[in-house]
Order: C-alpha cells, then structure tokens, then sequence
C-alpha cells in the first residue's frame, strides 16, 4: 500500500496532479480510519498505463474513455492526424531555424515574403545588418542572406566584366530621348550602372546629367569614360539609392530609368520619384512586361519567382496614369537590344564555368539565359515615356 507522496514519487508525477486524478475519477484510493488515502499496485500500473496514453496524445477525458471501456478507434485516427500536423508545422519551424543558421538554404521562404510582405521584409533585413544596398541586392539577387556575400562576389565577378547590365540599345534611347516634348535640361538617371545610357543621353543633349548607382566601382568607371569623352562638365555621379534619392523636390524636369525600377517596385518608384520632376516633367522608365495574357507555363513559373510583380503593358498604364503621369508614348524593346545584353552574358558565362563550377550565380544567370534563348513572343521590354500631370 502507498501513501499518495508514496505514489507521486513511484509514477513520477506531483501530489497536487495526483489530487486532480482522483477528482476527475481516474483513480480511487481508500481512505483510513486516519483521513490517510492509501494505494494500490493496481493504482501503480492504472497510472502507468494512463502516463502511456497520455503521451500517445490523448486528452485527459479520452484516456478516462480508453481505461473504462474499448479504444474508440476514429478517436485514435482523428487524434493522429492532429499529431501528423503538429508535426509537420514544428518541422517547418525548424527548417526556418536551420536556414537561419545557414544550415540550408532559404530562398523560398524570402521569395514569399517579397509577395506577402515585401516591405517588412526589407525592413526585416535592414534590421539584421544588411546596409540598404546589401537588402536590396539580397532580396533579387541571392534571395538567400546566408549566401549573399558569396553570391555577391560571384555575381560581381561575371558582370565586371561586360559592358551592358541589361537589354538595350544607343538607338532605343535615342528613340526614347525623342520623344521627350522639350529639350530638358537636367536629367536624373536612376540606375546608370557603367553609364552606356549615360553617354548616349550626354552626346545627344546638351542636359546637365546626375548618374547614380549604388555600385562605387561602376560609377568610376563611367567618370573616366565621361571625362575621357569631354564630357566631365555635364555628367555626374553620385553613389545612393534609389528608394533615399538625395535630392531638392523638382530638381530635374527629367528622369531616367532603364531596366531598374522593378527592384523597389515599379508602383512605388512612380509615386517616389515624382515629387522630383518639375511639373510637366518626364519620367522614362523600361520594365520587364508580358506580352501575352496566357504565357506557357515553365515561362510563367520562372517569372513568377523572379519577377512576381510582372505585369501586361495595359496594366503598367493603368499604374502610371493613377500616379499622375499622362503616357507620351511606350514601345517594346527590340531583339537586337535583347542580344546586345544575354549573347556577351552568355560568353562571360561560358568562359567562368570551368573555374566556377559551384557558383550559385553562374546556375542561376544559365537558367535565366535559357530562358531567354527560348525568344520573346511570351514577354519583354517595354519603354514607357511619362509626363507628369501638374
């Protein structure tokens, strides 16, 4: 016979948890002539067995159940199926873990926030000790904060070294500069990277042009070309970003951005980058579009990853106009514009595999490639000339 302390100590639980067994009927010592609750080894092995149910589960209720009469099957499937999703929920959490400490990868759960919450999620990365450059490059490029630094080196290490960062051409922004209706004076170029679009607005106007990236190295790069043009008077730069534009409201009656707003958004770079323009001013901006309203579908799930704001020319419209822009003009890109970008990227790319057959980036920028090699009926280029609407 057992004292409840007696007890408690035997099974491993608490006098008080005891208590609260024997009121709900679990279990039933006999009392004393002293007031004393005394118990059994059958008490011992009831407990044990309820311990075993209980850790199979089982609420306090539904182990009383399965003690007093046969087990409810349904009951034990229904409660199973529960564990099955605790489980799978606590294995989530601890991949997130894992990832975090760069354990594994984590690409998927950034690329969800980027549609889910994209600006609490750079907030979120700022907050974890990326600079504003790093966030932003992070958030497009590496989409994984553990691989950044060695995906950014890698990335670096391929675009240094070619010309163009993106499909254009002289001739489209010639064409684009036309169809500006006055002759502007200062010009903001967002996004200049080496500046090819830089010197082609300079020789063909006489602007005052502001280049910024937030790429030191590209930026010198295109000063010596400016200075070695002649054209060091009319062309500078200034490192910063493009979301904390360092400048008085209608600095500049126009703006240029090729290829480049998609990485703040092109919706918020329409409402951020207004207040800059003088009234009546232009703001030119090219953006990654879909041609099609029914693209295939390895092209729509690649460009859902990368690109999950990609949207039809009649949208992006749609978008300028509730901004407060009236839409000049827009036209697509052409092919030669697209070549002049992805075939020298496809040779940089061909001439590093060998020395860097473990680059993330090298396997990344190759599946964007074939993609492209695949041609441009589905999706593309499109140029849109902007004024403002005083």
């Amino acid at each position: 016979m057992y004292r409840i302390s007696e007890l408690a100590n035997r099974v491993g639980l608490s006098r008080s948890t005891l208590l609260y067994y024997e009121k709900l009927g679990l279990i039933k010592g006999t009392r004393l002539a002293n007031g004393y609750r005394t118990y059994s080894d059958k008490d011992v092995q009831r407990l044990r067995l309820l311990q075993q149910l209980h850790a199979g589960g089982l609420t306090l209720k539904e182990c009383q159940a399965s003690l007093e009469a046969k087990i409810d099957r349904k009951l034990l499937l229904n409660r199973m199926s529960q564990l099955d999703e605790e489980i799978a929920q606590k294995q989530q959490s601890r991949n997130l873990l894992a990832a975090m400490l760069g354990e594994s990868e984590m690409k998927t759960w950034h690329q969800s926030l980027e549609q889910t919450a994209p600006d609490a999620h750079f907030a979120w990365l700022l907050k974890q000790g990326f600079n504003e450059k790093e966030a932003l490059r992070l958030k497009w490029l590496s989409k994984d904060m553990n691989e950044h630094e060695q995906y950014m080196a890698d990335f670096n290490i391929i675009f240094d070294g070619l010309k163009r960062w993106g499909p254009g051409s002289e001739a489209e922004t010639v064409k684009a500069l036309g169809k500006i209706p006055f002759t502007p004076k200062a010009i903001l170029e967002i996004g200049c990277g080496k500046g090819i679009a830089t010197t082609v607005l300079a020789h063909h106007s006489s602007a005052n042009i502001m280049a910024i990236d937030n790429h030191q190295p590209a930026l010198d790069h295109l000063a010596e070309v400016a200075a070695d043009a002649g054209l060091a008077d009319r062309v500078a730069t200034k490192c910063a970003s493009m979301t904390d534009l360092p400048f008085d409201a209608a600095s500049f009656d126009v703006i240029w951005a090729e290829g480049c707003a998609y990485i703040m958004g092109v919706t918020n770079a329409l409402k951020q980058w207004s207040p800059l323009l003088k009234d009546n001013g232009v703001l030119v901006v090219s953006d990654l579009v879909w041609h099609t309203d029914a693209p295939s579908a390895d092209r729509l799930a690649f460009w859902q990853k990368e690109y999950p704001d990609m949207t039809t020319v009649d949208e992006r419209i749609a978008q300028a106009q509730a901004a407060g822009y009236q839409v000049l003009d827009n036209f697509t890109l052409s092919d030669d514009a697209w070549k002049a970008y992805f075939e020298p990227l496809q040779q940089r790319v061909d001439g590093l595999k060998e020395t860097m057959t473990e680059s993330q980036a090298i396997k990344d920028i190759q599946v964007e490639l074939d993609i492209y090699h695949q041609g441009f009926e589905q999706f593309g280029y499109q140029v849109f000339i902007l004024q403002k609407v005083s």
